[in-house]
């Protein structure tokens, strides 16, 4: 009787769980990744898994530069970087509704399958000066800010890129 009983419940825990995962398809964007038809880079950025980045120096000039590219394999081209928000590194798609935290005042223009947004980082510390923007006093954690972009492109397709970070050494 114990030996039949063990099996039994064994076969009514494999029926439950055969039938307790419905198919993902089933619930559409909400368990999918949700990347663009066509994809934004970051040229000359660098990611270990995260964020792309870029690293400069706290002194000198402390240009800060991102060149945005697509493929020009989609038969698209960017027409404008339209919005640019900015901050520290807690900035997501929403900060780009946020006039607080948007930097750029007017469009920046597109030039084909590429788009250049470059400021410095006393332009940033003018505009953001509650963001920490010095050197960090620990080496091994980089004092980091932030961009988040939204780009149209040709056909009035607008795609909002991934957050991306400057270290500042």
């Amino acid at each position: 009787m114990k030996k039949f009983l063990i099996k039994g419940l064994l076969l009514a825990t494999l029926a439950v769980t055969n039938f307790a995962c419905e198919d993902d398809l089933k619930y559409g964007e909400l368990v999918r990744d949700n990347r663009p038809a066509v994809p934004v880079t970051f040229q000359g950025a660098t990611t270990y898994g995260g964020n792309p980045f870029i690293e400069i120096q706290a002194s000198g000039p402390g240009t800060i530069r991102f060149t945005l590219s697509i493929p020009e394999s989609t038969g698209r081209t960017i027409r404008e970087i339209t919005t640019v928000a900015g901050g520290g590194t807690g900035i997501n798609a929403a900060t780009l509704n946020t006039a607080s935290a948007k930097y750029n005042t007017a469009p920046i223009p597109g030039n084909g399958t590429t788009a250049v947004f470059e400021t410095t980082l006393a332009a940033f510390r003018t505009k953001y000066p509650s963001v920490a923007t010095t050197v960090s006093p620990n080496p091994a954690s980089p004092r980091e800010i932030a961009f988040i972009f939204l780009i149209t492109l040709d056909n009035g397709d607008q795609i909002v890129t991934q957050q991306v970070r400057v270290r500042i050494l």
